[in-house]
């Protein structure tokens, strides 16, 4: 199969770098790409939003299978454009990824399904989004209803942060017009795990429980980010209870979906709190967890290209999909400054070292290649993701390997994966 990603992170090269390696793929294909997806196969200067121009390209290269990375090409409709080509896709289509594109709908459809999920209220008007807060309190969640790559949410634990929010969302457009309408919704207590599932419409096959680290700073302070690392299994969902959650929080919506005549085929990502009132879900995305997806992809030990496969042609009930046993951990090396303003075209080098230590592979994602060399085009730059028999051998293993690698203004937590082993140790 000639294979096409579209996408340009961490992510997208951790599914170039598995997909690679099945027997069923002879072209990978990256638009746009990265610096480490250009070591896997071909980047094309095509953008991820560019819905024609991709269509094209999968036509031209006679490309037999799409995969999309990020959720905005599968939001805007990547796979109903494909569709009408006859060229497969592993996504879900428009409908169906409002999951992800809009808050409200996501909302809307859990309730419908009877998926555990906050209490919460739709605004399009400020004034009555502001009479809201002041009249409900704080802690509240404020969420942009629409994209804002993985930026638009809030946890206002005061009034004043509450209504200086609602002004920077729905007034001073601070994300576009993802915060023309805000889902407004309470504050839920307790720890959080993301839970994944390759879905054909019908059935599902659920990957391990991961554990993300969404805030910039150590021991999870500082503003939100799209991640800073993340591990895999998460302690506080263990593989004896993967089947109960699967039946609480995506059977649900696979049947809700399937009976609209949308089904769902994909990875579809539950966004998980633990809380003292049982599990809630938080959100819903369409696709891979960035970086959720780079340990989670160095445990599968089947063959992506096929599981893929089985998920679109509605097959995936007698596809095998299994994981290794071992732990793994990401850490991701960023740009000093980010999410904020921050440096590009700083050099990076020791990557061929950190990746010389067994078990370690070093995901590229803000990164170009230039005469050879790899330098930082990103905020968030690296996902150095190593195995280990356990979550402490794993993060020591990966903090081996990041000790190797350099470039200017570089920043990382240097916490990811404590969160977990303090709850194995109690």
């Amino acid at each position: 199969m000639r294979v096409l990603i579209v996408g340009s992170g961490g992510r997208e090269h951790a599914l170039a770098w598995k997909l690679g390696q099945s027997p069923l793929v002879s072209e990978l294909l990256i638009a746009p790409g990265n610096g480490g997806t250009a070591l896997e196969g071909t980047n094309i200067p095509v953008s991820d939003s560019d819905l024609p121009a991709l269509v094209s390209l999968a036509k031209d290269r006679k490309v037999d299978l799409v995969v999309a990375g990020p959720e905005l090409p599968l939001v805007l409709g990547l796979q109903n454009a494909l569709d009408k080509e006859g060229i497969p896709c592993f996504g879900p289509n428009a409908f169906a990824a409002n999951l992800e594109g809009s808050k409200a709908f996501s909302k809307t459809v859990m309730r419908e399904s009877g998926v555990p999920t906050a209490p919460f209220a739709v605004f399009d008007e400020f004034e009555r989004a502001r009479a809201f807060v002041l009249e409900r309190g704080v802690p509240l969640v404020i969420k942009a209803d629409g994209l804002a790559a993985g930026k638009g949410v809030v946890v206002a634990k005061t009034e004043a942060e509450a209504l200086e929010t609602l002004e920077a969302m729905m007034l001073k457009k601070a994300f576009g017009s993802a915060g023309d309408r805000v889902v407004i919704e309470e504050a839920l207590q307790g720890e959080e795990a993301s839970f994944m599932a390759f879905c054909d419409g019908e059935d599902y096959a659920v990957l391990p429980s991961a554990q993300d680290h969404k805030a910039v700073g150590e021991g999870d302070t500082g503003p939100n980010t799209g991640g800073m690392g993340a591990y895999s299994p998460a302690p506080i969902l263990p593989k004896s209870r993967y089947g109960e959650i699967a039946e609480l929080v995506i059977r649900p919506i696979l049947k809700n979906l399937a009976n609209k005549g949308e089904p769902f085929k994909g990875v579809l990502y539950a966004g998980l709190m633990f809380t003292p009132a049982g599990v809630m879900v938080l959100e819903y995305n369409v696709r891979f967890g960035d970086p959720e997806c780079q340990p989670l992809l160095m445990r599968l030990d089947s063959d992506l290209a096929e599981i893929m496969l089985a998920c679109v042609q509605g097959r995936l009930k007698k596809t095998e999909v299994r994981r290794k046993d071992e732990t793994s951990l990401c850490v991701v090396m960023a740009a000093k400054g980010y999410p904020g303003s921050y440096p590009k075209g700083m050099e990076i080098t020791g990557i061929a070292e950190a990746e010389a230590i067994p078990g370690v592979k070093v995901f590229q994602a803000g990164t170009r290649l230039v005469d050879g060399r790899a330098l930082t085009s990103g905020g968030r730059v690296l996902g150095v993701t190593a195995l280990g028999a356990d979550l402490a051998q794993a993060q020591k293993t990966a903090y081996q390997a990041v000790e190797r690698i350099r470039f200017d203004d570089c920043y990382y937590r240097r916490d990811i994966g404590a969160k977990g082993l303090k709850r194995i140790t109690g």
